[in-house]
C-alpha cells in the first residue's frame, strides 16, 4: 500500500495565510501547538499591514515556513522547520481536521525530513510533542524518530542525519517499487551534485540515495536510465523525453535536464509505474508508458 501524498510548498500566499488563521483559530487544531496565540497574531498583524500576493519572506523569519498540500492541491496543513546551528527543529500542524485519520502527518514527516537533512544539511532534526498529543507521537516514531528526553508535558525526539540516510536506504531495498540507478548513473550525478548549489538539486540527491544500485549491464531494459527516451503520461497528456545532463537539455527536442523537475520525477522508474510529483506549483500524476531506448540495453554507456 503506498504512502499518501504529501508535498511542502516554500511560497506562502495571502491565501494561504487566510487559511493559517482559520486552523489556528480552531481550538481542536491548537490544543497541543504551544505558541498558536503568537502564530495566529503574526499572521493577523501581516494580512492588517501588508497588502502583497506571496508573502513567504514574512514567513520566513526565524526559520523556514512550508505549506503541506495532498495530491489534489488541497493545502491541508504546515511545517516550520528552524536550525540553530547543525540542530534543525520541526513543528508539523494538519490543520484541515476533514484530513485528520488520513496518514498524513508521516507523510508529512517525511517530506520535512527531505528539506532539513537534504536542503537545510542539518546533523540532527528535533521534534518536541505534548504527550498527550498520540496521534503525533506515533507518527514521528513511525517514520524512525527515538525519543531522547521527556519531562512532564513534553517528549522530545530526535533524527540524525546518519539514521535517515540509513533507513531511507533500508526502506527503498525493502520494497519492490523501490526505483533503480546504475553504478555509472550514481558516480556522474554525484559528482554532478557536487558542482550544484544544494537547494537547488535536494529532490535529486534524495532519489539517488533512495535508490536501489544496480550494475549497468543487469539493469532491466524497462527503467529509465540517464539518457534513456521514454513516453509519459502526464495527467492526461503523453509526451516523449529524453532525461539527459543538464548541458545536454533542450527542452525543444524533449531533452529535459535530470535537475529539472520531471528529469528528477521519472529517473529510476520503469514501465507501468505510477506516481505523484509536484512541479513547480501543482501536482502532477505521472505514468510511466514504455521505455523506447535505454542506453544499458543497448550497451551504449561509458563514465
Amino acid at each position: 500500500m503506498s504512502k499518501p501524498f504529501i508535498s511542502l510548498c516554500p511560497e506562502i500566499t495571502r491565501a494561504d495565510a487566510l487559511k493559517l488563521m482559520d486552523w489556528l483559530e480552531d481550538e481542536c487544531v491548537t490544543r497541543y501547538l504551544s505558541d498558536s496565540r503568537h502564530v495566529s497574531r503574526f499572521i493577523e498583524q501581516v494580512i492588517g499591514r501588508v497588502q502583497l500576493p506571496i508573502l513567504t519572506h514574512l514567513f520566513n523569519q526565524g526559520g523556514r515556513f512550508f505549506m503541506a498540500y495532498d495530491q489534489h492541491d488541497v493545502p491541508v496543513g504546515f511545517v516550520r522547520l528552524v536550525k540553530t546551528g547543525t540542530d534543525c527543529e520541526m513543528v508539523l500542524v494538519i490543520g484541515n481536521r476533514d484530513s485528520w485519520g488520513r496518514k498524513l502527518g508521516a507523510s508529512t514527516i517525511r517530506e520535512g525530513m527531505k528539506l532539513a537533512f537534504f536542503e537545510m544539511r542539518a546533523d540532527k532534526l528535533i521534534a518536541k510533542i505534548h504527550v498527550e498529543n498520540i496521534r503525533s507521537l506515533r507518527a514521528f516514531e513511525r517514520c524512525g524518530f527515538l525519543l531522547e528526553s521527556q519531562m512532564p508535558s513534553m517528549k522530545s525526539f530526535t533524527m540524525t542525519s546518519e539514521r535517515y540516510l540509513r533507513l531511507l536506504r533500508e526502506s527503498s531495498a525493502d520494497h519492490d517499487s523501490g526505483i533503480q540507478i546504475t553504478e555509472i548513473d550514481k558516480a556522474r550525478l554525484t559528482n554532478l551534485l557536487a558542482l550544484e548549489h544544494p537547494s537547488a538539486v535536494f529532490e535529486l540527491e534524495h532519489e539517488i540515495e533512495r535508490a536501489i544500485i544496480v550494475d549497468s549491464y543487469q539493469v532491466a531494459q524497462d527503467v529509465v536510465t540517464m539518457n534513456s527516451r521514454a513516453l509519459v503520461q502526464l495527467d492526461d497528456e503523453e509526451v516523449e523525453v529524453a532525461v539527459v545532463y543538464p548541458e545536454e537539455a533542450d527542452c525543444s527536442d524533449g531533452k529535459l535536464s535530470v535537475c529539472s523537475d520531471i528529469g528528477t520525477a521519472i529517473l529510476g522508474y520503469k514501465e507501468g509505474d505510477a506516481f505523484d510529483w509536484r512541479i513547480t506549483n501543482r501536482t502532477r500524476h505521472i505514468r510511466i508508458g514504455k521505455v523506447l531506448y535505454q542506453p544499458e540495453a543497448a550497451g551504449d554507456f561509458h563514465l
